[in-house]
């Protein structure tokens, strides 16, 4: 088709941030001086009979547009403000040339019209373009889906009559330039509308942002919506609680009751300075109580859910008074002895005091927590707990009373929870809320009673945890005690996260052996292997006899107690690793004491002396094997020796009895009673075998063995024992037998052997020679490899004992046995 394009030459009319496009009639305001000057010399210009046109060309920034509309005033007047205007109409579109002159003060330009492209004709489409032909397919589905959206816009302004005028547009290019009057295109949309030729190209780019318009217009109203609907549920709930306030108010005057304040539970979880998970929660069940009817059993359960919640220190903390010298002086003044168990105390609290001052975070427990910590799993503002410390030690010596002393150190509250006999899981996890009578665990009880989110929790008798049915707590503590678990620990009856990343635990256990593998892993290990008698001495006086004066209501200038008196009490009226009997005694002596003076029997005050123990007391309960007659000691036949060994109750002296049967009964074979275990079983054939296989060696008439049964025996039937130590022992007892000579009452030996005569090495070096001295022994045997141990050893006690490391058990014969009865000693061979 031939261009059809025209020269013009037109007075400019600029139009700031605006853009009127073919079609559109619009208002213009005169009051600008621009516009005015395009008005006045446009009018000028016109002929008779025809209108005044001029060249509207946006202006954005200072910048012209390269192509304007022509438009045509239809009238000049007023606006409906009273300010000068003029009602304009665009025509068509101009591509702006050069400037030009022409009258009046306006900008005159030449330009041509733009001969707009007319897509190609398909004859089977219904639309019909403005210049006669019809629009191909996929046009006339361009133009079906702008009416459409066109149309979903327009109804939900509300505007009609619009709906039906865009219905009636045929022509693409006047449909695209009919969203010229669309509020929501901005000025660039609109410029780009203006300069697109192409009518088609135009009604897509129209059509799209149409689309887009209507989507962020869903999205706005569903937002409004859904403001709209909360703002409403909240008036909605807001008056329904004033009328349910109103109702209970009613309901309490005509009962007779005022109205308890403290049964608002809503306003109480509101004031309580709560985490907002717990508040969350709290306020769930607020919901539910106040839902539930006064005969509901639900309502007594969240009631005391409730309770249970608000009365928790949630953000109670004590401040660590990192008072180090403090804390060893604290330490000193509680208890006597144990200087190993303070010093590693004091370190404790000494890391953690320079960790806090430096920012760095409590220490975690183990390589775990460490690598948990390491990776961010334990940062985040949380801070990693300390290592739980596990105090194994005997009865008595003093293992709850230095988790007091810890808390005291640092200046937090002290909760003791005790766990022997404990089988049930919900005992530390809680019960659930449908259980009756549901209570929180014992860690969460100890929390609630400590008052704060810190305290130091003593896990008392820990090795004493059972498992049954209902199921291991042991279990339940590993996550208690974890440092890189416990920050969220969650008890099955609060059900909500607990913090217990800031509490010190403590454990306390007698036996090592009876805590879970697992737990003990979680735990740093501090043994307390019990007193020394100079140590119980300086206990009983500074300690002990104070407490026991007040409580049984005498002065401390009215009775006395010499030290050589307290360490016989120590030592033959009492003997424990501790110093909880040898409490009982004094307390015992004290009572004898009062009750004679009330008697008239006795003047006060009164020094007891070792001599008056026994008009007290009676008569002493242990007295030392050396102490006795030497035709009535143990060891005053073959086959008997003394051994060592660690019990429950600290270290203790244990005798190994062997003998033959007689020929004449046909018994063979070994023997063994005294309810020994396993282990200890295995010893004493492992003993049997060795002396056999080196009977010609050691000058031993191991031959008889097979016609004679053999038959050892360990006293105190009653106690189960167990163990390898006893290996030596056992030895020596067979080899005592069957060489007729007697084993030294003054030696005692442990350790364990092999088959090849090896003394191998034990555990419990420190415990099993206080035994040995409490028991008045001299000599102790000792693996040559538990040399080490004896470091550990209090210098009194070693100085005290002849303390014998040997690394085979013919040494071990050389120093226990006696010599024969003929005066000769018999020359045992020593393995090199």
């Amino acid at each position: 088709m031939a261009s059809t394009s025209t020269s013009l030459t037109l007075p400019v009319l600029p139009l700031d941030d605006e853009v009127v496009l073919p079609g559109m009639v619009v208002p213009l305001d005169l009051s600008d001086a621009d516009v005015r000057a395009a008005v006045e010399a446009a009018q000028a210009a016109a002929t008779s009979g025809n209108k005044p046109r001029v060249l509207l060309v946006p202006r954005i920034d200072g910048t012209y547009a390269g192509i304007g509309t022509l438009g045509r005033i239809e009238q000049v007047g007023r606006l409906s403000d009273g300010d000068p205007g003029a009602l304009i109409r665009g025509l068509g579109r101009v591509r702006i040339g050069s400037g030009t002159t022409g009258p009046g003060a306006a900008l005159w330009v030449e330009g041509t019209t733009v001969d707009e492209e007319v897509p190609d004709p398909s004859p089977s489409s219904p639309l019909r373009s403005s210049r006669g032909g019809p629009y191909p397919d996929a046009v006339a589905e361009l133009v079906t889906e702008y009416k459409a959206l066109a149309t979903s816009w327009l109804r939900k302004r509300g505007a009609w009559q619009v709906v039906d005028r865009v219905q009636q547009i045929e022509d693409v290019s006047a449909l695209a330039d009919n969203s010229g009057y669309s509020p929501f295109l901005t000025t660039e949309q609109k410029v780009r509308l203006l300069e697109t030729t192409d009518p088609v190209a135009r009604l897509k780019f129209a059509t799209e942002a149409l689309r887009d318009h209507l989507a962020e217009q869903d999205v706005a109203e569903s937002i409004a919506k859904d403001v709209q609907e909360g703002v409403d549920k909240q008036q909605r709930e807001f008056l329904l609680r004033r009328q349910l306030e109103a109702v209970r108010k009613e309901l309490a005057e005509l009962n007779g009751d005022p109205e308890d304040e403290s049964d608002d539970y809503r306003a109480r979880v509101e004031a309580a300075d709560l985490p907002e998970d717990v508040r969350k929660a709290a306020l769930k069940e607020v919901d539910k109580l106040e839902r539930a009817s006064d005969q509901s059993p639900e309502g007594s359960w969240i009631r005391t859910w409730l309770d249970t919640v608000l009365e928790l220190p949630w953000n109670e903390r004590s401040e660590d008074a990192y008072d180090i010298p403090g804390a060893k002086r604290v330490l000193d003044a509680d208890h006597a002895g144990l200087e190993e168990v303070k010093e590693r105390i004091t370190e404790y609290l000494a890391v953690r005091k320079r960790r806090a001052e430096r920012g760095l975070g409590l220490v975690g427990g183990g390589a775990k927590g460490a690598s948990h910590g390491d990776s961010g799993k334990g940062g985040g503002g949380r801070r990693a707990g300390g290592a739980v410390l596990a105090l194994v030690g005997p009865p008595g010596v003093g293992k709850t009373s230095l988790g007091e002393s810890v808390a005291r150190a640092m200046g937090r509250s002290f909760v003791r929870v005790a766990l022997g006999g404990v089988r049930d899981e919900a005992e530390i996890r809680g019960h659930r809320r449908t259980y009756v009578g549901a209570l929180p665990g014992r860690i969460v009880r100890a929390i609630k009673e400590a008052g704060s989110m810190n305290p130091v929790v003593l896990l008392d008798e820990i090795d004493k945890v059972g498992s049954d049915f209902r199921g291991d707590p042991a279990a339940a503590l590993l996550e208690v005690l974890d440092p890189a678990q416990n920050h969220t620990f969650r008890d099955h009856y609060l059900e909500v996260e607990l913090d217990l990343s800031d509490v010190v635990f403590l454990a306390t256990a007698n036996v090592l052996e009876a805590i879970p593998e697992p737990l003990l892993d979680r735990m740093e290990l501090v043994r307390l292997d019990g007193y020394t008698e100079d140590e119980k001495v300086v206990i009983a006086r500074d300690h002990l006899l104070p407490r026991q004066l007040e409580r049984a209501g005498l002065e401390r200038d009215e009775v006395a107690l010499e030290d050589d008196a307290l360490r016989k009490l120590a030592g033959e009226y009492t003997r424990e690793a501790g110093v909880r009997n040898l409490e009982r005694a004094i307390a015992r002596l004290l009572r004898k004491v009062a009750a004679q003076h009330e008697l008239g029997e006795r003047e006060l005050p009164f020094t007891v002396g070792v001599e008056q123990l026994r008009p007290l007391l009676g008569r002493p309960h242990h007295t030392p094997e050396s102490a006795q007659d030497p035709a009535e000691r143990r060891t005053a036949v073959p086959g008997v020796v003394t051994g060592l060994a660690v019990t429950g109750a600290g270290g203790d002296v244990l005798y190994v009895e062997a003998s033959l049967a007689d020929p004449e009964t046909g018994a063979s074979g070994l023997q063994l009673t005294g309810q020994l275990g396993d282990v200890m079983k295995e010893s004493a054939h492992i003993a049997l075998s060795f002396l056999r296989s080196h009977g010609a060696e050691l000058e031993l008439p191991v031959a008889d063995l097979k016609e004679r049964g053999v038959h050892l025996h360990v006293p105190a039937g009653a106690v189960p024992k167990d163990g390898p130590s006893a290996g030596v022992t056992m030895t020596t007892a067979l080899a005592s037998l069957l060489s007729g000579r007697q084993v030294r009452p003054d030696v005692a030996m442990t350790g364990e052997i092999s088959l090849t005569g090896r003394v191998l090495p034990i555990g419990g070096v420190k415990q099993k020679l206080l035994a040995a001295h409490r028991a008045g022994i001299t000599t102790v045997i000792i693996p040559k490899r538990n040399e080490p141990d004896l470091d550990d050893v209090p210098a009194e006690i070693l100085d005290s004992l002849e303390v014998h490391p040997v690394a085979d058990v013919r040494q071990v014969l050389e120093l226990a046995l006696t010599p024969a009865s003929n005066g000769a000693v018999p020359e045992i061979p020593v393995a090199a």
